[in-house]
């Protein structure tokens, strides 16, 4: 089982707050699969640099208003 990881995220705010954009739509623009969006989103998967920036400017956000890290 895949140990979820310390990155929470907005995603799902974010793509209600663009139309209720769908998982499948987001996935289409940023150049990955449904699934992946869907990990993403859950917390149980952490995007590369690359696929966080795409994210991030699909919704024309800095990635800090998409992505949070705790602090240490």
């Amino acid at each position: 089982m895949a140990k979820p990881t310390p990155i929470t995220n907005e995603i799902r705010t974010l793509r209600f707050h663009a139309g209720e954009m769908t998982q499948a739509d987001l996935a289409r623009q940023v150049g990955v699969t449904r699934q992946t969006i869907i990990a993403i989103e859950q917390g149980k998967y952490s995007p590369s640099l690359e696929v966080a920036f795409k994210i991030a400017r699909v919704f024309k956000v800095g990635l800090d208003a998409v992505f949070q890290y705790p602090p240490e």
